[in-house]
C-alpha cells in the first residue's frame, strides 16, 4: 500500500469517529469492545432508523453497516444514508454473513463504499477501515485539489483541451469557459476555427498541419471572436501524445485567455518605441531604423536620407500661450510632418526579415526625437534631390496656420539633411552633421532647409581647436585657481575657501562653464582634478605660512573621481609634498553626481573620511534628493544651492525650505553653509535661521590667491565690510548654535 501525503498520516493519528450499526446486542458489543481497544471512537446503534437519526446530530468519519437487520436493512439504510446532504461521501463498509456476488452487487448499488465478511478477525476489520479512511481522505484532497486547480484556471481565463486521433477534440469546461460557453455547451475544433478571422485561420492551419508532421510542441496565440462579438486573444500551448509503441496518437494541452496581457505589452511596446505626447516614434526607435536602413543600404548600395527639423518659434508659443498650447502644438506638427513621409508604424524590431526583398522601405518614418526636434528618416533615395523634395513638403505643410486655444499661429522650420554614406557612416555621425545643416538654416534667417557640407562644419572644428588646446593648456601653465572665500558672518572671520578653476588663455579668463563640460566629455577632467588637489595643497601651505591659515580648501571633484582606487593615495601625496594636513583639503561633490554613481562611490568616501579628509555635498537639495543616504555617508558639509538663497525674504517657500535644511543639518551633526549670498537681505535671513556660515559676491568674488590675502588685510581684519557692521548689530548673534564650532579646529584669520 502506498503511504499517504504527510497531512493524511497527521489526521490519521487522531481516533477516527465510526458510527457502528448491527441489530445483534452481541456482535455490537464484541466489535465496539475491539474496534475501541484499536484506536477507534465507536458510536452505537441498534437499528437502521436509529443511525439515521444519529446522524442528524454528529458526523462521523465512517460507518459500519450490519447488512442483515429486521424493519431496515443495511441496504436499505445505506440508500437513505446517501440521500442525505454531506453524506455522499462519507465511507460506508457494509459488514455482511452473505458470500454471494448478489450481495455484493447490492452493497455496491445502494452507494457502499466497501463490504467485509462477519468474522472476529478485528485486526482486519480495523485495518480495512484505516484504509477506507485514508483512501476517503485522499479522494477529498484530490477533490479539493482539482476545485483549486478549477478556480486557478478560472482565474486565469485557462482551460486544458484534448485530440486524440479517432477520438476527436474536447475541451474541459474550463477551456469552455475561455470562449464564453456553459460546461454543457458543445464546441468542436471547427466551431472554434469559426470563431478565427479568416486570414489568421489559414495561417493557424498551416502552422498546425506542420506541427503535427514533425510532432513537435504547438505554441501561437489566436486572435477569436466570442458570440457577442468581443475580441479576445487566445494563447494556446499543446503537446503531442504517444501510445506504448512510440507512435503520436493526439495532443493535450492547455489554452489561456491573454487578451489583456497582450494589451499590456502592446501599451509596454508603444511607450517603450513611441512618443507619448505625439505616437511618432521616439529616440530609442529612430535609432533602430536609421540603423537597420543603413545596413540595408551598404547591402543594396543606395543612399539614406536624415531629416532633421527643428522647429523656430516653438519657444516664443510655449512661453506666451502655456505649455498645454505648446503640446497641442507639437501635436499638429507631428501629424502633418506624417503626412509628408510613406510612415509605418507597423515595423518593429525583429520583423525586416519577415517582410520581404525591399522591406527596408518599411522603415521611412517621422520620428520626435525630443522637445520641438524631429526627424525624418528616408531609407533609400537617389541623391539630394528627393531628400530635398521632402524637405519642400516639410516646410509647405507647416505654412498652414495652427490654431491654439483659439489664437491663429504660424510655425516654420529649420531643417538640416544629412546623406549616407557621404555624410557620414552611423547614425551619430548623420545625426551630428544634419544638426550642423540645421543651425547654419537658423544662423542665416529660418525657415529653408539645407544640406550638409564639410564647409557648414567650421563651428565643430571650432570645438576640436578648443579641446586641443585645453590637452596643451596644463602643460603651459594656463590652468589657474581663483579662490572664493567661506565666512562666518558672526565672527566675521573667514573659514576656509572654495578653489574654482579658470582657464588664461590668449590674455583672458575662460570661465569654468565653457571648458570644464569639454573636459568632462573628453576625459581631461581628469588630470585637471588630480592637478587642482595638488595646486589646493601648495595653496594651504603658503596661506599657513603668510597668515596661520588652518582651515580647509574645497576642491570640486567628478563623481568619475571617487570611483578611482588610487584617490586616497593621491591626496596623501599632495598634502604630505607640502606638510599640511589631510583636512587641509575638502572635497566637493555634487548631489546630482553623487546619487547617479552612488554604489560606486560610497568606499571611497569611508577611506577618505577615515585619513581625516572631510566631504561637502554642493548643490544640496536640488537634485536626486534622498534623506536616506544623509545617515549612512561620511559626510561633514552641506551645501544650500543658490537658488533657494536667491529668493529668501521674498517668498515663504525659499525660507521653509533653508530652514528645514538647517534644522536636518544640525539633527545630523552636519556643518551648514549657504552659497551665492549676493544681498544683505539673503544674509539677514539666513542669520536669523541659524546659517552663519555664508559663501558669495556680498563677501567676495572669486580672486586670485595673492588677492586673497589683500582682502583679507583690507576688508576682514578692518573690519570695513558693510556684511560685518551688519552681522555685529545683530541682537541675536551670539545666541545661534553652529555645528562648525565643536566640529572646525580654531584656526583662520579672525
Amino acid at each position: 500500500m502506498n503511504a499517504a501525503p504527510p497531512h493524511l498520516e497527521d489526521e490519521l493519528l487522531e481516533q477516527p469517529k465510526v458510527l457502528l450499526v448491527d441489530d445483534d446486542e452481541v456482535n455490537l458489543l464484541l466489535t465496539a469492545v475491539a474496534l475501541r481497544g484499536r484506536g477507534f471512537e465507536i458510536t452505537e446503534a441498534r437499528s437502521g432508523r436509529e443511525a439515521l437519526a444519529l446522524m442528524a446530530a454528529m458526523s462521523p468519519d465512517m460507518i459500519v453497516l450490519d447488512a442483515m437487520m429486521p424493519e431496515l436493512d443495511g441496504f436499505e439504510t445505506c440508500k437513505l444514508l446517501r440521500e442525505k446532504p454531506g453524506l455522499e461521501s462519507t465511507p460506508v463498509l457494509m459488514l455482511t454473513g452473505l458470500d454471494d456476488d448478489a450481495s455484493i452487487s447490492l452493497a455496491y448499488q445502494v452507494g457502499a463504499t466497501d463490504f467485509f465478511v462477519k468474522s472476529t478477525q478485528w485486526s482486519l476489520l480495523a485495518g480495512r477501515l484505516r484504509y477506507l479512511l485514508r483512501s476517503s481522505r485522499t479522494r477529498i484532497e484530490l477533490e479539493r485539489s482539482k476545485a483549486r486547480l478549477a478556480r486557478a484556471q478560472d482565474l486565469a481565463r485557462m482551460g486544458s483541451f484534448e485530440w486524440h486521433a479517432g477520438g476527436g477534440f474536447h475541451l474541459a469546461a474550463e477551456a469552455l469557459r475561455v470562449f464564453s460557453r456553459g460546461p454543457h455547451e458543445g464546441l468542436d475544433f471547427i466551431g472554434v476555427m469559426r470563431m478565427v478571422p479568416h486570414e489568421e485561420r489559414a495561417l493557424f492551419l498551416r502552422l498546425l498541419r506542420d506541427v503535427m508532421a514533425h510532432n513537435s510542441v504547438l505554441v501561437t496565440d489566436l486572435t477569436v471572436t466570442l458570440l457577442d462579438g468581443r475580441q479576445r486573444v487566445v494563447h494556446i500551448e499543446a503537446e503531442p501524445e504517444f501510445n506504448e509503441l512510440g507512435n503520436a496518437n493526439g495532443y493535450t494541452g492547455v489554452m489561456q485567455d491573454v487578451t489583456d496581457r497582450r494589451h499590456a505589452e502592446d501599451r509596454i511596446r508603444q511607450l517603450a518605441h513611441f512618443d507619448a505626447l505625439t505616437g511618432l516614434p521616439n529616440r530609442r526607435q529612430l535609432i533602430w531604423r536609421v540603423e537597420r536602413a543603413i545596413e540595408q543600404a551598404r547591402k543594396g548600395g543606395h543612399e539614406v536620407g536624415l531629416l532633421l527639423i527643428d522647429l523656430d518659434r516653438f519657444k516664443i508659443i510655449n512661453d506666451t500661450l502655456g505649455h498645454a498650447a505648446g503640446d497641442e502644438l507639437l501635436v499638429e506638427v507631428g501629424r502633418r510632418l506624417r503626412g509628408c513621409v510613406r510612415h509605418s508604424d507597423q515595423v518593429m524590431e525583429g520583423m525586416l526579415e519577415t517582410i520581404g526583398g525591399r522591406s527596408h522601405r518599411t522603415l521611412e518614418a517621422v520620428g520626435r526625437l525630443g522637445g520641438d526636434e524631429f526627424v525624418a528618416l528616408l531609407p533609400e533615395v537617389a541623391g539630394e534631390s528627393d531628400a530635398e523634395r521632402v524637405a519642400d513638403r516639410v516646410l509647405e505643410a507647416l505654412r498652414e496656420p495652427i490654431f491654439l486655444s483659439g489664437q491663429e499661429c504660424f510655425v516654420t522650420a529649420s531643417i538640416g539633411i544629412a546623406l549616407f554614406p557621404r555624410d557620414g557612416q552611423t547614425m551619430a555621425e548623420l545625426l551630428r552633421n544634419s544638426d550642423v545643416a540645421m543651425y547654419a538654416v537658423k544662423a542665416q534667417g529660418r525657415n529653408a532647409s539645407a544640406i550638409y557640407t564639410p564647409q557648414l562644419d567650421g563651428s565643430g572644428r571650432k570645438k576640436l581647436e578648443l579641446e586641443s588646446a585645453l590637452h596643451k593648456a596644463l602643460e603651459r601653465g594656463e590652468i589657474v585657481l581663483h579662490y572664493q572665500p567661506k565666512v562666518d558672518v558672526r565672527g566675521a572671520r573667514m573659514v576656509g575657501a572654495e578653489a574654482l578653476m579658470r582657464w588664461k588663455r590668449d590674455g583672458k579668463l575662460i570661465p569654468p562653464g565653457d571648458f570644464i563640460p569639454l573636459a568632462e566629455e573628453t576625459g581631461l577632467i581628469v588630470p585637471l582634478s588630480e592637478w587642482a588637489l595638488k595646486e589646493a595643497a601648495r595653496q594651504a601651505k603658503v596661506w599657513q605660512l603668510n597668515f596661520g591659515f588652518a582651515d580647509s580648501i574645497a576642491v570640486n571633484l567628478p563623481s568619475r573621481m571617487f570611483e578611482r582606487s588610487d584617490l586616497v593615495e593621491h591626496i596623501h601625496q599632495c598634502v604630505s609634498a607640502y606638510g599640511v594636513p589631510h583636512r587641509a583639503i575638502q572635497l566637493e561633490i555634487t548631489e546630482n553626481n553623487l546619487m547617479k554613481d552612488l554604489q560606486n562611490v560610497i568606499p571611497s568616501l569611508h577611506r577618505l573620511n577615515e585619513v581625516g579628509v572631510e566631504i561637502s555635498i554642493d548643490d544640496f537639495g536640488t537634485g536626486y534628493s534622498s534623506l536616506a543616504y544623509l545617515t549612512t555617508l561620511p559626510i561633514s558639509e552641506v551645501k544650500i544651492d543658490r537658488t533657494f538663497v536667491r529668493d529668501l525674504g521674498i517668498t515663504p517657500q525659499s525660507s521653509a525650505v533653508v530652514t528645514a535644511i538647517i534644522a536636518l543639518a544640525r539633527a545630523m551633526g552636519l556643518r551648514v553653509i549657504a552659497e551665492g549670498v549676493e544681498t544683505m537681505r539673503q544674509m539677514d535671513v539666513l542669520h536669523r535661521l541659524g546659517c552663519s556660515l555664508m559663501q558669495g559676491f556680498l563677501f567676495s568674488k572669486p580672486l586670485p590667491p595673492e588677492e586673497v590675502e589683500l582682502w583679507l588685510a583690507q576688508t576682514v581684519l578692518p573690519r570695513k565690510a558693510p556684511w560685518i557692521a551688519r552681522a555685529s548689530a545683530d541682537p541675536i548673534a551670539g545666541l545661534e548654535f553652529n555645528p562648525s564650532d565643536a566640529q572646525r579646529p580654531t584656526g583662520g584669520i579672525r
